[in-house]
């Protein structure tokens, strides 16, 4: 659900990271922002309250190429981890070009990221859209840690559609642009069916 701004030439799409608390999402954001040249990035906003201290989502716009002399600039938004906080998600959902979905490995973490998932699919439907029709990657994060579950059940579990995934550690870096390149690369070939 693209937004066209013709004042500026601009296409603006919105890629929305979705995953369990405490799973890496605002992680993987700020290493974007910390390692996106500064001309092109605007500000990153952070929202939270006092009692939970993951309500907040990031914007991050990111301009890159063109389609049909239009730029194209991304803005990066991460939902609140906990399903306590489903009307911010739902909030936050509306008007989504992408989505990367970041699952905690931690075998302790594996109902959460279910839950997550699930949720994610009912906030996307109770919207008007089907998971199978929107852009979307699946990130498997904290591979750096010992009790991890093996990816293939990872893939099983979380990515019934076989849509392109990457481990990753957020915290070093790892994994966090290439599936936000492979998501963008999903958006933009979106783009241009439409165009």
């Amino acid at each position: 659900m693209s937004f066209i701004n013709y004042a500026s030439r601009e296409i603006n799409c919105k890629i929305v990271y979705y995953g369990p608390g405490l799973c890496g999402k605002t992680t993987n954001l700020q290493y974007i922002y910390q390692k996106t040249r500064p001309e092109s990035k605007g500000k990153m906003i952070s929202l939270a309250t006092e009692t939970e201290r993951t309500l907040f989502f990031d914007f991050l716009p990111l301009a890159l190429g063109e389609i049909k002399g239009f730029k194209t600039r991304f803005h990066l938004y991460t939902v609140p981890g906990q399903i306590f906080y489903d009307a911010s998600r739902k909030l936050i959902l509306k008007g989504v070009d992408g989505i990367i979905f970041v699952a905690d490995s931690q075998v302790e973490r594996m109902d959460a990221n279910i839950e997550s998932f699930e949720n994610m699919k009912i906030n996307l439907e109770e919207q008007g859209y089907n998971l199978s029709n929107i852009p979307y990657v699946v990130q498997y994060n904290k591979r750096d840690l010992p009790n991890v579950i093996p990816v293939s059940e990872l893939k099983e579990i979380l990515n019934p559609e076989g849509v392109p995934d990457f481990e990753s550690v957020a915290a070093k870096g790892i994994g966090v642009f290439e599936a936000l390149k492979a998501v963008i690369k999903l958006v933009l070939i979106e783009l241009k069916k439409g165009t």
